[in-house]
């Protein structure tokens, strides 16, 4: 069963199809409410520290505000979209940013930790309810030839969001308070409801069969479990009892989900049978993998910057920008070069590039080659990435058709927040193994209390080499060559893993025919540039 057909607008309210004003509008209107929704994924990673003693919060409380947000937003995500697309997309966005400004405020304004959990559950709520609605606006309200383009502006954002929303937040914990954080979120909120209410039409669509109550439950039974896998994992021990449960439960829950989609068929909430179609499979893996390696870059970036080559957090996320630049603009590029040359090939192009630029991390980073020894890979990987990102999202969202767009869009943010926690877990163990194993045979003739601080990381060391006296240079130059050394082993892997990603998507991604090129005047390239 092929669905890969134009989606129509089923527009509510009497209006007729957009023209290319209200598109421009529309499409702002909805990146300035993912904007919102991505900023505050990264925004609190910057304020660790700040929390803890406010708080008097342990690491564990902490990672836990930070962590809850992502596991209610990823759980919620399938079933939340399916409801936007029976209940009607506008209603459902409206709800979300309402939801999540509120929570928002609440969470700026948190007594306790307790408090702040709560916020960060219904921020992620919120978030989950806007995230598949922004993109189901697009898919169903663009014309198709120019449709590609507003998606680019939308992976764009997703994309590289995250990274600028984390420049913001350092800059702001660095000359404000943490708690301003939550001010920009909150701005963009208020600035996208208003928008929201005055410019975007409601579409939605009918359907013959009862909304998938037990199919919704079983999924986000299946995404809470293997999502706290990822995330508690490394912090709880990957054969903890607690970890072991949750996989478990996870695993069953997912194969009942896919037992039950079968079943329900036509009227299942994700018809698992589509997973057959090249394009479907290859964009959720590509999506899958690209933001794994993403996530994980982060990992490895930051220690690097602050430990390695004693840089602020301020400056180490300047350091990221043009990464997450290159990211952005290349999405922005990628519908023209897939018009010309075809999803298949620019999907292809883009992967290659980005294990082009894990390569080079992996060959040339060192301790006194500093931040150019990294920044080629970096602007590779920003490239490639983008060219990678948007001919995936389209080529998902394409597979499903018109009255299951809110899902194809849920599908398409649940396959990034899974990437996102396995990449993170993935290259984070990586780099922390490597670490470990490299720096055992430096420490000798280092105190054994010092030795055993710094064998737990190289912020550790960093830490405990005022300590050691006369050692302290000696301590200081085994934890940073260490930690390159489980830097090279986590892009090397990163560099096979995106190896295989290319042979897959070469043998079975989207078909390879080129799309009609937009107008001159597409509105979604008024908003790239603009």
């Amino acid at each position: 069963m092929s669905t890969n057909q134009p989606i129509p607008a089923t527009q509510t309210g009497g209006r007729g199809a957009p023209d290319a004003r209200q598109l421009r509008t529309i499409l702002t209107t909805v990146s300035i409410a993912l904007m919102a929704v991505i900023a505050s994924v990264t925004g609190l990673n910057v304020a660790q520290t700040h929390m803890a003693v406010e708080f008097a919060a342990s690491q564990s409380t902490v990672l836990w505000i930070i962590n809850i947000y992502t596991l209610a937003l990823a759980a919620l995500l399938l079933p939340l979209g399916a409801l936007g697309d029976r209940l009607g997309r506008k209603p459902m966005l409206v709800a979300g940013l309402s939801v999540f400004g509120i929570a928002t405020v609440v969470a700026s304004l948190a007594p306790t930790a307790e408090v702040m959990l709560a916020a960060r559950v219904a921020s992620g709520i919120g978030a989950a309810m806007i995230m598949p609605i922004t993109l189901a606006i697009i898919t169903s309200t663009f014309p198709e030839e120019q449709r590609g383009k507003a998606i680019g502006v939308w992976t764009g954002i997703a994309g590289g969001g995250g990274i600028l929303g984390m420049f913001l937040s350092a800059l702001l914990v660095d000359v404000a308070d943490w708690r301003w954080l939550f001010v920009l979120p909150a701005v963009l909120v208020l600035v996208a409801l208003a928008m929201t209410l005055k410019l975007v039409p409601n579409s939605r669509e009918t359907s013959a069969h009862r909304f998938d109550t037990v199919g919704a439950l079983v999924s986000i039974i299946a995404v809470v479990g293997l999502i706290f896998v990822l995330q508690e994992g490394p912090e709880r021990g990957w054969t903890a009892p607690e970890t072991l449960i949750s996989l478990t439960v996870g695993l069953i829950a997912t194969i009942g989900f896919v037992a039950w989609e079968l079943h329900r068929r036509d009227a299942s909430m994700l018809d698992v049978r589509l997973f057959r179609e090249r394009g479907l499979s290859g964009g959720s893996i590509t999506l899958l993998v690209v933001f794994g390696v993403q996530a994980g870059i982060g990992v490895v970036l930051f220690p690097f910057f602050q430990a390695v080559l004693g840089w602020s957090g301020l400056l180490s996320t300047v350091a990221i920008m043009p990464m997450a630049l290159a990211m952005m603009m290349a999405s922005s590029l990628a519908p023209k070069l897939a018009a010309g040359i075809g999803a298949r090939s620019t999907m292809i192009a883009g992967i290659a590039l980005a294990g082009v630029g894990m390569a080079l991390m992996a060959l040339f980073v060192s301790v006194s080659g500093g931040y150019l020894s990294v920044l080629p890979g970096l602007l590779a990987m920003g490239v490639g990435m983008g060219l990678s990102m948007t001919p995936s999202t389209e080529a998902i969202t394409a597979s499903l058709p018109p009255e299951k767009q809110g899902v194809a869009s849920a599908l398409n943010d649940v396959t990034r927040e899974f990437g996102t926690a396995l990449g993170v877990a993935l290259l984070g163990a990586l780099v922390s193994a490597g670490y470990r194993n490299a720096i055992d045979d430096k420490l000798h003739g280092i105190p054994q209390g010092a030795a055993d601080t710094a064998r737990e990381g190289v912020a550790n060391a960093v830490e405990v080499a005022g300590s050691t006296g006369p050692h302290a240079p000696d301590v200081l130059h085994a934890a940073q060559q260490s930690f390159v050394d489980g830097w090279q082993q986590a892009m090397w892997a990163g560099s096979v893993i995106m190896g295989a990603l290319f042979i897959y998507i070469a043998l079975r991604g989207p078909k390879n025919t080129p799309s009609a090129v937009a107008d001159e005047t597409d509105p979604a390239e008024a908003v790239a540039a603009g």
